[in-house]
């Protein structure tokens, strides 16, 4: 296992017309490959914003963000995107998959700005992803004809096409029922015993029993649920 992020008095805040809301005050975290971290806190508490700083989505205030060894402040708006592209896979809550796309054309999606996959290798490899998370017999269907569940695990083979060095995950199961988040768990902490650092904000309680660090963010701070 190696560190891949470490995160140093990271602050973010928000200015409304009324007042200045601190979302993040002096954020100190690191984060490991071949790991499940869970990130938990109540609706409004920050743990979204910090994820979409984490994959380079979101700028932050003050502090410092070492990604792969980089501090990003350091890097042109260029060198971010490549980062993002090669080794952040994201996941999200509503899937966000094409309606007029097969699911194997769905997982391609990301390797057309990647250059470094032929063409030719596309399609077999996107296969390869979704029989990896028993869509086997599903590579051919279109997304409304797939259940939340099966959509959901579309989402992270697509999130894998590239094979990025971490998942980011923000409320993969708020859309699916008891078993499919049971599946989409178990499909992440695999992914993660492979070698790669699987982070996921839910409200979930049940990610309590995949996560091998528990992390709770509230009123802006990020707390070790071992360590309160």
């Amino acid at each position: 296992m190696s560190k891949i992020i470490s995160v140093n008095h990271l602050s973010k805040s928000y200015i409304t017309e009324k007042k200045r809301i601190d979302i993040l005050q002096e954020i100190n975290v690191e984060f490991e490959t071949g790991k499940f971290y869970a990130i938990m806190g109540h609706s409004g508490s920050g743990k979204s914003t910090l994820i979409n700083i984490l994959g380079l989505i979101d700028n932050f205030d003050s502090g410092k963000y070492i990604l792969f060894g980089k501090d990003i402040t350091a890097m042109t708006d260029n060198e971010l995107s490549k980062i993002r592209m090669k080794n952040i896979g994201f996941i999200f809550q509503e899937f966000y998959l094409n309606n007029t796309l097969k699911a194997w054309e769905n997982v391609v999606v990301p390797m057309l700005i990647n250059d470094e996959i032929p063409k030719k290798e596309r399609k077999e490899r996107a296969c390869k992803l979704l029989k990896m998370v028993g869509l086997e017999d599903r590579m051919e269907h279109y997304p409304k004809e797939l259940s939340g569940g099966e959509q959901q695990r579309v989402a992270i083979a697509r999130a894998l096409a590239n094979n990025p060095k971490m998942i980011l995950a923000d409320e993969p199961t708020g859309n699916l029922d008891e078993e499919h988040e049971e599946q989409i768990f178990n499909i992440l902490k695999e992914i993660s015993k492979s070698g790669k650092c699987v982070i996921v904000v839910t409200h979930s309680n049940d990610v309590k029993k995949y996560a091998d660090i528990i992390y709770k963010i509230s009123n802006g701070k990020i707390v070790r649920q071992d360590e309160i």
